[in-house]
């Protein structure tokens, strides 16, 4: 029997903005130019919001400085911060509000001017106190080690990783708004800087600017608009820990408790899935995220990624838009999971659009692998 929330409610409005570098505004300004042009798609106005789900690396209160930046008056509101992953679970949790009849028109969003306010790697996940005295430099030791032990463990490779970051660029470089373009080769990767071994600055997200926001509405209304809509079909989370030193194990995330899950709730088998975007803060995220959510057995990834697999033209489609590590990274990287997936499933990728998208796994990641949630969009077909 299908979960009754599978198809239920959809995003009919999608939009980015400041994606790469957006000098002269602010956090805010950058999110709200993402929250009007997301309107503007799908021909609402800011009066029909009423309801608003926010999660910033910027401000103590999201919802509220969005609600009050916006001029808003909302029904319903979350501000649930668990990192990157906080706009994946936002569909769950719209989805959840507009099925119960809290609201009728939803909107998720997201804005950063990090890299140009500070142009350095900041994270929400300050070091817990028993991280402290090691002075670890923060977020990357902690996916260092989790790579270190994967190596360790599993004979994963530093060239293995750098396949990750290679097939990234190659969907980069079919997104005109990609920030980081043009060649990149294994040895490219392998040689740049060592930031924290075995990681190379090869290995890490881009620091960027940038803005996402959509709107989401029950099912029985996407004839009112001129989008082809995205449909929910389900998510679940899963969270073990925050700080890496309290993880039960380096190898093992909780995306293998909320993948199984949002694969039963959507009612899918991996063969269904046509996109895997992924939250790639770090060349092992997608390994072991590709473990973890079941698209190969655990300890296999290193191997998975290797001959362009993940690449254009490969057996699986990963991060299209060149993910965190190629296309856009402003602190928290969940909403562009979300925005490339509607972009593909309504067929407006360009040279990157893929053949058939008629059902994306979305995957994000808060903290150091702490918070992880699962979710799929589909089109019309996958209904």
């Amino acid at each position: 029997m299908a979960h009754p929330l599978r198809g239920k409610t959809a995003i009919v409005g999608m939009a980015t903005a400041g994606v790469g570098e957006a000098p002269g505004f602010s956090a805010m300004e950058l999110l709200a130019q993402a929250s009007m042009a997301a309107l503007d798609d799908c021909g609402l106005k800011l009066s029909d919001i009423d309801a608003v789900f926010a999660a910033t690396s910027s401000h103590a209160f999201p919802s509220m400085s969005v609600v009050e930046y916006l001029g808003l008056r909302p029904k319903f509101f979350d501000s649930t911060n668990v990192g990157g992953s906080s706009f994946e679970m936002h569909l769950l949790q719209a989805s959840l509000a507009l099925q119960a009849g809290l609201c009728d028109v939803a909107l998720i969003c997201y804005g950063s001017n990090q890299r140009t306010a500070g142009g350095r790697l900041v994270s929400m996940s300050e070091p817990q106190w028993h991280e402290t005295p090691y002075r670890p430099r923060h977020p990357i030791t902690a996916y260092a080690l989790a790579t270190s032990r994967h190596m360790h463990q599993y004979g994963t490779t530093r060239e293995q990783l750098a396949d990750v970051a290679v097939a990234a660029r190659e969907w980069a470089n079919l997104n005109p708004q990609a920030f980081a373009r043009g060649p990149l080769t294994r040895e490219d990767v392998l040689s740049t800087r060592m930031v924290s071994d075995p990681l190379t600055a090869g290995d890490c997200c881009l620091v960027t600017d940038g803005a996402a926001a959509c709107i989401m509405v029950r099912a029985d209304r996407v004839a009112d608009f001129p989008t082809r809509p995205a449909y929910f079909l389900g998510a679940a989370g899963a969270n073990w820990h925050r700080s890496i030193v309290a993880m039960p194990d380096l190898t093992v995330t909780a995306a293998s408790d909320s993948g199984p899950r949002a694969f039963d709730m959507a009612g899918l088998t991996h063969a269904d899935v046509d996109l895997v975007m992924l939250y790639d803060a770090f060349t092992i995220n997608t390994v072991l995220f590709l473990e973890d959510l079941g698209f190969c057995p655990k300890g296999e990834g290193g191997r998975f990624v290797q001959g362009g697999r993940i690449a254009p033209g490969g057996d699986l489609a990963v991060n299209t838009n060149g993910g965190g590590l190629s296309c856009v990274h402003p602190g928290m990287y969940g909403m562009f999971l979300i925005a490339e997936a509607v972009t593909q499933i309504r067929g407006d990728a360009g040279d990157r659009q893929l053949d058939r998208c008629d059902i994306a796994l979305l995957h994000g990641n808060g903290g150091t692998l702490s918070s992880q949630v699962t979710a799929f969009l589909g089109s019309e077909a996958a209904l």
